[in-house]
């Protein structure tokens, strides 16, 4: 099983976070990201203490906080509507710089901005540290539907390869004079989705063919099986182990 190259979110490195076996990575982000979602928003130190965690886990790992923040800007649309919140939702409202807000819509902004904001930050964490084959080959170890993680790999393998097929399309539209300026071209943007479908449609039929020509049975072979050791998982652990920890205090006080 191979995707076949790097993917942008991920930055080489030799850390010790690297070297974890991708399948305890992946637990260690499960884990971290339930503990986090079962925290009462009410606990602000705690958020405050996760993100301690992860920051140490990116400096372990090397990981720029610039690096970091840009990918974290994906999370934008959420950030969005947690704005609104305050203003669209009911209840005891509070005057906030002359602004009338509503109580409820606070605390369920801080809840939607603090826990996805972590959420992301270790997703991205993770792809930073470990490459797309790997995350695929941890969640084969996983036991996770073959069928699934077969679609997952067919996707990243063929995702730029359909991208660029449509940016050849899209500059031999311009080649030859074609701007889309209005709903009057989208009969000619509906056509090349159609060409395009149609190319990735017979392009799958080919590569299943190939693979059936080489023996393929439904089932992905594994060229290099990962295993982790005890002290591996006892490394991964400690972030989520210590995110319960934070999580327990705050469920207490």
């Amino acid at each position: 099983m191979a995707a076949g190259h790097a993917h942008k979110l991920y930055r080489h490195g030799h850390s010790a976070v690297h070297a974890l076996p991708p399948h305890c990575k992946l637990v260690a982000v499960l884990g971290f990201v339930v503990v986090v979602v079962a925290t009462p928003r009410e606990a602000v130190w705690a958020f405050a203490l996760y993100a301690v965690l992860l920051a140490g886990v990116a400096a372990a790992a090397r990981v720029p906080a610039g690096f970091l923040l840009r990918r974290l800007l994906i999370e934008v649309p959420f950030v969005l509507f947690a704005v609104l919140m305050p203003f669209v939702a009911q209840g005891e409202r509070v005057e906030v710089l002359g602004l009338s807000l509503s109580v409820s819509g606070l605390w369920g902004a801080w809840n939607v901005l603090a826990k996805g904001t972590l959420g992301v930050a270790a997703s991205v964490l993770l792809a930073a540290t470990t490459e797309l084959r790997e995350l695929l080959l941890g969640l084969q170890r996983l036991k996770l539907p073959p069928l699934l993680v077969q679609i997952a790999s067919f996707m990243i393998r063929y995702g730029d390869v359909i991208t660029d097929e449509l940016r050849r399309m899209s500059v031999a539209r311009r080649s030859r004079g074609f701007e889309a300026r209005g709903p009057r071209h989208w009969g000619v943007l509906a056509k090349t989705a159609g060409a395009l479908f149609i190319r990735s449609y017979e392009r799958g039929e080919r590569v299943h063919l190939a693979m059936l020509s080489r023996g393929y049975a439904g089932t992905m072979p594994v060229i290099d099986e990962v295993t982790a050791s005890r002290t591996q998982w006892a490394h991964a652990a400690a972030l989520p182990v210590t995110a319960l920890a934070v999580c327990l205090m705050g469920w207490m006080l």
